[in-house]
């Protein structure tokens, strides 16, 4: 995590916010997905319930992405 984010313990608080969001939101994945969490500057001062919507957004999307793409390949459209 960048130094952006804060110092020491502020990054170790806000990775321990993430870890804990994001423990019962892996299930929610398909097998064999991987993520990285980045925090922004932003997230310092950013309730749990913040994290939590932003996480939600972010994971959506990612998951949307990832629905359109292996459609895409099992159409024989793309890369």
């Amino acid at each position: 995590m960048s130094k952006a984010v804060g110092g020491s313990v502020v990054r170790h608080a806000v990775t321990r916010k993430l870890r804990h969001l994001m423990a019962p939101r892996l299930e929610g994945l398909p097998v064999g997905s991987q993520v990285v969490v980045r925090a922004l500057p932003g997230a310092s001062g950013a309730s749990s319930a913040a994290l939590a919507l932003d996480l939600d957004g972010a994971l959506a999307a990612a998951l949307s992405k990832g629905r359109r793409r292996a459609e895409a390949a099992s159409a024989g459209v793309g890369p």
